[in-house]
């Protein structure tokens, strides 16, 4: 009787246990099952009475069981994985209740853009030219292509499409993990659609019932708060806005920004950049010419509805670069840098938010001659920020300027940001050659890029992971 009564209670770490997969027999030890976590399936077999003579049998793949068994063991995935794809393998580990382990597994390393390699291409099935694209603090990202919508988990497997009505997409911003806005520049509206569901659960319009001209407003930018989304809107008589819309209702807050006419100054903002530390709104906007570039950079306090800070390009004599206006600007949300790349001279400069003025702009001087000159006029360029790392594409290359830590001194010299950041590159030649880069984002652990007239995004991760399971 007391034979009988022996349970798991009494079982040592360290007895092994046998399991029959699939018709393979395995045998472990108790404390490699434990690891799976008391929630997880293997656990609850390794509960079972020591004293049956027979193996648990679990109708599953025991190849891919083996892989799983392992990573308990060594928390790594062995080099037999490579023949099975990462939605294959998360299928089983969700079945066995070890995904977390396998994502900690698979997971790619903290970026680096100084030790990135290009490590995969995503492409959807159909129009995979990508108009847009947003990514996810998961690595998980969001593709625009045509009028659909095509999402990718953090394990870079396809999880769903969904259709909307427009023919094409310019713009897509992450309100909810599974609620995405998108816009058109040349159909109307801000519109919202649910991933889940797979349906439109709202829209969103530009109107003023006094003023004729406010009709067809399409967006142009958005970006997201905590509680809001902002979107900039435009009409054909060149009247423009920016709306804030409440995230949970799905209706307009407040309109800010209002401008008319067809000025530099007096364009459409097209990159919005909420930051979150301030509380104020980034818009820029950028217009290229036979006579050079020009623009402006604004920044608005939406609950006043007020200009705080602006810049506009070219000046009228006040910057130390006149003429060399902009080709692309963007905010270092953590930072609080602004950084904006020179048309003319190629050179990158920024401005620390936190001391803003007239021309609070300093200029970032690399010092390794081995380095090609980047020197002369910018004609396709992409300012991204994202991770304390300023990323530059210049037509089909890119380039990284890397923050030297230096502790919380503000910059406001160039004696002070020449020994900030540090550039590299990132690609190699034949990586640049591949097309002119479109839009660069930043997502978890990787960056994500889209080039001119090719199919599908790359996927950057630090090197050391760049040869992991590729899945697409």
């Amino acid at each position: 009787m007391e034979e009988e009564s022996t349970s798991a209670e009494s079982n040592t770490p360290s007895e092994r246990i046998k399991l029959n997969v699939g018709g393979k027999l395995f045998e472990t030890t108790l404390t490699t099952l434990h690891t799976g976590g008391p929630d997880s399936l293997l656990f609850a077999l390794s509960n079972r009475r020591t004293s049956d003579p027979n193996p648990v049998f679990i109708d599953r793949d025991p190849e891919i069981f083996s892989v799983l068994l392992s990573l308990l063991r060594t928390s790594h995935l062995p080099s037999s994985a490579r023949r099975f794809s990462k939605h294959e393998l998360a299928d089983e580990a969700l079945f066995y209740g070890i995904d977390a382990h396998l994502r900690a597994a698979t997971a790619p390393p903290p970026f680096s853009g100084i030790d990135a390699a290009l490590a995969a291409s995503i492409r959807p099935a159909s129009e995979g030219l990508p108009s847009s694209f947003a990514a996810a603090d998961s690595g998980a990202v969001w593709i625009a292509h045509g009028g659909q919508i095509s999402g990718y988990d953090s394990n870079l497997t396809h999880a769903a499409t969904v259709r909307t009505h427009l023919d094409d997409i310019d713009s897509i911003c992450r309100v909810w993990p599974e609620i995405a806005a998108v816009g058109c520049k040349s159909d109307a509206g801000l519109h919202f659609y649910n991933f889940s569901g797979s349906r439109h659960v709202g829209s969103v319009h530009w109107t003023d019932p006094s003023d004729p001209r406010i009709f067809k407003a399409r967006v142009n930018a958005t970006t997201a708060s905590e509680n809001s989304v902002f979107a900039s809107f435009d009409c054909p008589h060149r009247e423009n806005c920016i709306l804030e819309v409440d995230k949970e209702k799905l209706q307009i807050v407040t309109q800010l920004a209002r401008q008319s006419g067809n000025q530099a100054k007096n364009m459409v903002p097209g990159k919005l950049t909420w930051m979150p530390a301030t509380g104020v709104l980034v818009g820029s906007a950028v217009a290229g010419g036979a006579f050079g570039y020009s623009g402006y950079i604004r920044l608005w306090d939406p609950r006043s509805g007020e200009v705080v800070w602006e810049t506009n390009e070219p000046g009228s004599g006040r910057s130390s670069r006149f003429g060399d206006s902009f080709a692309d600007v963007d905010a270092d949300v953590e930072g609080l840098l602004l950084f904006k790349l020179c048309s003319k001279s190629g050179d990158l400069a920024m401005a620390d938010m936190r001391f803003l003025k007239e021309d609070p702009w300093v200029y970032l001087k690399e010092k390794n001659p081995s380095l090609v000159s980047y020197g002369g006029e910018v004609s396709n360029s992409v300012v991204h920020c994202y991770r304390g790392q300023v990323f530059v594409a210049r037509d089909g290359g890119l380039e990284v300027w890397s923050r030297v830590d230096s502790g919380d001194v503000g910059v406001q010299s160039e004696s002070d940001a020449e020994g900030f950041y540090r550039r590299n590159f990132v690609d190699k030649r034949e990586d640049s050659e591949r097309g002119v880069i479109k839009k660069i984002e930043g997502g978890g652990d990787r960056l994500f890029v889209s080039r001119e007239d090719v199919e599908g995004i790359e996927v950057w991760e630090s090197s050391h992971s760049a040869g992991a399971i590729s899945v697409l």
